[in-house]
C-alpha cells in the first residue's frame, strides 16, 4: 500500500470516528403515524383500525405513540373519533400515548380520556401560522401558553412542536434565530421537549446544521427532537446532520404516512421502518423489532389501499422473519 493510500485511509477513519462519536448510542423514536400520519388521509379510518394500528406499533417496541388529536372535527374529520380512540385503547405498560391539543377546549376533552401527555404546536412562520392556526405566531403562543399552564398545573407532560423550521410554503426560507426564540418560549411554558419540524421537507443537511447551531444556544440536545418530511428525499441526510449534534429523539411515521394539507407537493413523514433500518446501520440501539414494525406498516397501507411509502418495507416485504438478520444486513456485519 502506498503512503498516500495509508494517509487517506487514516484520514477517512478519523473523520468518520469524529462524526459518529457525537451520535447518541440510543435514540428514542417518537411515532406520529396514528395522528400526524393519518390526519391527511381522505379515506376515514375507523376507530378499531386506528386502535389496532397503535397496538401493532406498541408490540414492535415503540414506547411513544402519538395517538389522537383533539382539534375541531370541522377542520380535521379524520381525528373526530379521538375520544373513542383514547377511551377504548388498551394501554400497554411502559408505553406513552400523547395527544395533540390546539386550545383549552381541546385540552379539557383530552383530560376526560386520562391522557398523561399533550402536545402543542405553534408555527415557525407567520404565513403558516395564519393558514394553520388562523392567528399570528405571537397569538398562537399565547393560546398555547394557556394550555401549557393548565397541563403543568394538572401534572401532565407537555411537548412542543415548531413547524416550518427551515422553510415555509408562504414565507419562504426561515431564519434559525426566530425558531430558537420560539423554542425558548416553549421551554419557558414548561415543555419538557421541543420537536423541530421541517413541515414541507425543503431542508438540507446544511440548513439543518445552521438550525441546530442556533437552537442549541437555548436548549440542550436531549431537550430536542427532529421531525423531518421526505418531500425532496432529504429526510435521512438531514437526520444524520442533526444526530451529529447529539440529538436523542426522532419523530417518524409508520409507512411514511402524512404530509401537509397547506403545502402543495409536501409528501409524508420519514418512515419509521426506514428510520429503524438507518439506525441499525449506525449501530444505534432502538430496541425495535423491525419485522413487527413492517407488519404494522403493511397493515395500515393495505387498509388504505395504497403501497407503503417505506422504502425498506417495499424492498424487504415479508422475506425476513428475524429483525436481527435485518440489523446484520443494515450494518454490513460480515
Amino acid at each position: 500500500m502506498t503512503v498516500a493510500k495509508t494517509i487517506n485511509r487514516k484520514l477517512v477513519k478519523t473523520i468518520t470516528q469524529r462524526s459518529l462519536s457525537t451520535i447518541a448510542p440510543q435514540v428514542r423514536i417518537y411515532e406520529v403515524g396514528p395522528r400526524d400520519g393519518l390526519q391527511n388521509e381522505s379515506k376515514f379510518v375507523p376507530t378499531d383500525i386506528k386502535i389496532e394500528l397503535i397496538n401493532k406499533i406498541a408490540a414492535a417496541g415503540i414506547k411513544d405513540i402519538e395517538s389522537a388529536s383533539f382539534v375541531s372535527p370541522k377542520w380535521v374529520k379524520q381525528m373526530s373519533d379521538g375520544v373513542d380512540v383514547m377511551k377504548n385503547l388498551p394501554r400497554a405498560p411502559g408505553v406513552n400515548y400523547p395527544v395533540l391539543v390546539p386550545n383549552l377546549k381541546g385540552y379539557d376533552t383530552a383530560r376526560q380520556c386520562n391522557v398523561e401527555e399533550v402536545a402543542i404546536f405553534p408555527a415557525g412562520s407567520e404565513g403558516f401560522s395564519q393558514k394553520n392556526l388562523n392567528c399570528s405566531v405571537e397569538e398562537g403562543l399565547k393560546r398555547f401558553k394557556l394550555v401549557a399552564d393548565q397541563a403543568v398545573k394538572d401534572g401532565l407532560r407537555v411537548r412542543g412542536y415548531v413547524s416550518c423550521v427551515v422553510g415555509c410554503p408562504y414565507d419562504g426560507p426561515i431564519h434559525p434565530k426566530g425558531i430558537a426564540k420560539i423554542t425558548e418560549q416553549l421551554f419557558e411554558m414548561g415543555c419538557y421537549e421541543v420537536s423541530l419540524g421541517d413541515t414541507i421537507g425543503v431542508g438540507t443537511a446544511g440548513s439543518v446544521q445552521r438550525l441546530m447551531r442556533e437552537v442549541l444556544t437555548v436548549a440542550k440536545p436531549e431537550q430536542l427532537a427532529l421531525h423531518f418530511h421526505d418531500t425532496y428525499g432529504q429526510a435521512l441526510s438531514n437526520l444524520l446532520a442533526g444526530l451529529e449534534y447529539g440529538i436523542k429523539t426522532v419523530d417518524s411515521s409508520i409507512s411514511g404516512l402524512g404530509g401537509c394539507p397547506y403545502a402543495r407537493g409536501a409528501s409524508g413523514n420519514l418512515a419509521t421502518e426506514d428510520l429503524v433500518y438507518f439506525l441499525y446501520g449506525l449501530g444505534v440501539n432502538t430496541h425495535i423489532d423491525l419485522v413487527k414494525l413492517m407488519e404494522a406498516g403493511r397493515y395500515i397501507s393495505n387498509y388504505l389501499g395504497k403501497p407503503t411509502e417505506s422504502k425498506v418495507n417495499r424492498a424487504l416485504g415479508d422475506r425476513f422473519k428475524n429483525h436481527n438478520d435485518i440489523a446484520k444486513m443494515a450494518s454490513c456485519d460480515v
